[in-house]
């Protein structure tokens, strides 16, 4: 450090007393002496981000990096992006969807205000005929929930006498659905269907225990097998205030694997599951259920489990 301040006095001195040409002005000066002196030990020359990458990468720099992704990847991620997000909607639901089109068209020519009730419940509609993916867990033993709502009742009872199941108490585990859950139902188990039975009836809440007897239902007893030995399992699709109509679309002796979709209730309405006693509980009351991915129960017993509402 010594001799470079020595070195800047020196040079600065030999400017001054120079014997030809104008004197130096003192800025100058200092500009002549730190070009002389060159850059400090240690210190990398500055790098203009302006200039091009590779006329930096002549300069002994690497390019900068290029941040973001073209507009092609960009648009791509975009476009996956909303693929995902949006949800399928069932085929059951196009005719109520484009009524609800109609209505807002014509109730929009007349009146703004009545063109936006509809468009609002033709929306409302699209999400209620949704049919998104579900990803099942698959064993042996595993009952899934068939349908997505809360669990509002854990009982043992007589199941529906029109199943032809043992008239002996079996464990009943019911699924609620509100009006703006997934309407799709799924079978709870792998097995074959080894009948179906439609009871007309009343359109009672189907939150009521007394549904199961008095309401318009649609049964399924599912044929399965559970460590080597066979099994029947009832599955009840119940119709509620709301709901008018129990769509299936499967058969008697059709073999499902477990998550299938096999049926539909329109706008509200409840599921029944049938087990034999000894079943353990694996959901709580008041716990929400997704159908094809909720485990509800395992037919290889055990302990039940405890749960607390916080």
């Amino acid at each position: 450090m010594r001799e470079l301040s020595e070195k800047v006095t020196h040079l600065t001195l030999s400017l001054s007393f120079q014997e030809r040409g104008p004197a130096l002005h003192p800025i100058r000066q200092g500009r002549a002496a730190l070009a002389a002196i060159g850059p400090p030990p240690h210190s990398p020359p500055k790098v203009d981000a302006r200039r091009p990458a590779c006329h930096r990468a002549e300069s002994g720099f690497p390019p900068a990096p290029v941040s973001g992704l073209a507009p092609k990847d960009r648009m791509s991620d975009l476009l996956e992006t909303i693929r995902r997000t949006l949800v399928p909607i069932h085929k059951e639901g196009y005719p109520f969807i484009l009524i609800g089109i109609v209505l807002t068209v014509i109730g929009g020519y007349f009146a703004q205000f009545f063109g936006w009730i509809f468009l609002i419940l033709t929306l409302w509609v699209c999400y209620f005929f949704r049919d998104p993916e579900r990803v099942t867990p698959v064993g042996d033993g595993l009952i899934v929930s068939p349908a997505d709502g809360r669990v509002n009742l854990i009982s043992t009872v007589l199941p529906p006498p029109e199943l032809d199941l043992p008239q002996e108490p079996m464990l009943r585990i019911s699924v609620f659905m509100n009006v703006f859950d997934c309407h799709v139902n799924r079978v709870p188990v792998t097995g074959r269907i080894g009948q179906i039975h439609y009871t007309p009836g009343l359109f009672l809440n189907a939150e009521l225990d007394k549904a199961s007897d008095d309401n318009e239902r649609n049964g399924l007893v599912m044929e399965t097998t559970h460590g080597g030995r066979p099994l029947r399992i009832g599955v009840v699709q119940i119709a509620g205030l709301v709901a008018r109509r129990i769509v299936g679309w499967v058969h008697a002796n059709d073999t499902l694997n477990v998550g299938e979709r096999f049926g539909l209730i329109r706008f509200g309405s409840r599921v029944d599951v049938y087990l034999p006693v000894g079943t353990r509980v694996l959901v709580g009351l008041g716990q929400k259920a997704v159908a094809g991915e909720t485990v509800l129960a395992d037919l290889a017993g055990g302990p039940e489990r405890t749960f607390r509402r916080i």
